[in-house]
């Protein structure tokens, strides 16, 4: 999907800017992106006699975990909802190496000072 620095250099203005577009145009519904990771963990209750005082902990229970939040910032996800922040998550995964890409090659225009 993303071409090396060095190739951008070999296409032309016109062919830049048409793959900038045909990349934008990939982004999609930016509105669906989230950017993080989805954690599972099990819990103990800490009931004396609970089957969980043995190590097999309750869950497992998911959590997203927002990039750059820092500890303590997790939030739970309900089961119903895993599947949709595994979605949004790909969904902003793929928006990443897109930007990256388009970041490519404005840094290649702008080195030809054709940028704009």
């Amino acid at each position: 999907m993303r071409e090396p620095k060095n190739d951008l250099g070999s296409l032309s203005t016109r062919a830049l800017l048409a793959r900038r577009r045909a990349l934008a145009s990939r982004l999609g519904e930016v509105q669906e992106v989230l950017a993080g990771s989805l954690v599972e963990q099990t819990r103990r209750c800490g009931k004396a006699g609970c089957r969980c005082a043995d190590g097999e902990g309750h869950g497992p229970y998911s959590y997203f975990a927002p990039r750059a939040a820092g500890r303590g910032r997790s939030k739970y996800v309900p089961s119903g909802l895993v599947e949709v922040v595994r979605r949004y998550l790909q969904r902003g995964n793929e928006a990443e190496a897109v930007l990256a890409e388009i970041s490519a090659i404005n840094t290649e225009l702008l080195a030809r000072r054709e940028l704009g």
